[in-house]
């Protein structure tokens, strides 16, 4: 039997482990890990020092670089087992993932588990995949030069990869759970696809403010600072007027904290759109179960900024970023198909 339950389970383990791999991504970059394993080995990188010979290599290989020699000279052993734990851990995860999604694959290809669109749709995900393992050696590189930190750029491509894989892979299950086609309103779906690329942009902001620690700067809501809606270094930190958007502290925290004025607006949109209409129980739940999230999203992005943004904290608004582009990935497909 092609496309069964056992090719379902599949795809949904493949998103688990995604959004667990964002869990540990958040965490590792916000206690600043992601630069403590400066080399990549993809076999006998998966496991860490056993003993203090090796502990004291991987030390002293952190020393080459500039985020010791610049930021934490006064480091001790323990301190960099510490960070080192994170990085090694979000690592091991990838190679999990990549075996995850690999076997399973050969093996329903060989047993002719899958249908030809399946199929397709699955190499697709393999080689988003393997593009989002890329990406993240190719990020670490950048921090390993001059710059005692990883590009901005690079994070928000190897983060919105992440969700945007996770996105797709949930899509495909749900190909396969709804296997049956009705009639739909094409100009109500397209209003929730614009409101998934505002979400993703949305989603690389927020990437844009971890990459740059803007999210320690302007720390007061609903004011940027001193009763200002608009700080004056927004549009004065760059040289040029579309670089304080992208590469200027106060601006991309400008852009992150406006866009999601935009985003609440539109999915309050979506919502209050699907109740005027005649829906299925599963679509006037995905509308329903995106407006809780983009509250509490909108709420938890304010707490993480009023209160300098703790690592737990930081962690949660981004787990809540993942379910809230799952949610509108399932609304968009129960409009769609």
């Amino acid at each position: 039997m092609k496309d069964n339950k056992k090719v379902i389970y599949w795809l949904i383990t493949g998103c688990t482990l995604i959004f667990i791999m964002v869990i540990v991504g958040g965490i590792t970059r916000l206690t600043h890990s992601g630069l403590s394993i400066s080399n990549y080995k993809l076999i006998s990188g998966t496991i860490p020092p056993t003993n203090a010979v090796e502990w004291k290599e991987a030390f002293d290989l952190y020393k080459q670089y500039p985020e010791y020699q610049k930021l934490n000279y006064n480091m001790t052993l323990e301190a960099f087992k510490d960070i080192y734990f994170w990085e090694w851990i979000h690592r091991v995860i990838g190679r999990v993932i990549g075996l995850v999604f690999v076997i399973p694959f050969l093996y329903f290809l060989i047993r002719k588990q899958l249908t030809r669109p399946t199929i397709k749709k699955c190499v697709v995900l393999l080689c988003m995949g393997g593009f989002q393992g890329f990406l993240g050696w190719y990020m670490v590189k950048s921090g390993l030069v001059e710059r005692p930190d990883v590009s901005h750029y690079r994070l928000a491509m190897h983060l919105t990869t992440a969700f945007l894989t996770f996105a797709y892979t949930f899509w495909v299950a749900l190909d396969l759970v709804f296997t049956s086609r009705k009639e739909i309103k094409s100009s109500f779906r397209n209003i929730i696809r614009v409101g998934l690329v505002v979400l993703v942009i949305q989603i690389i902001w927020g990437a844009f403010v971890a990459g740059l620690d803007a999210g320690w700067i302007h720390n007061h809501w609903p004011f940027m600072n001193d009763g200002q809606l608009i700080h004056e270094t927004v549009t004065t930190e760059q040289e040029s007027l579309w670089r304080n958007f992208i590469e200027g502290k106060s601006g991309v925290q400008f852009a992150h904290r406006y866009l999601a004025y935009v985003v609440v607006g539109f999915i309050g949109f979506i919502w209050y759109k699907s109740k005027k209409m005649k829906t299925t129980v599963l679509q006037q739940k995905g509308a329903n179960l995106l407006l809780i999230l983009v509250g509490v999203q909108f709420i938890l992005g304010v707490l993480t900024l009023v209160l300098f943004v703790p690592v737990w904290l930081g962690v949660l608004h981004q787990i809540t970023a993942f379910f809230l582009l799952a949610a509108m990935t399932f609304t968009l497909h129960r409009f769609s198909k």
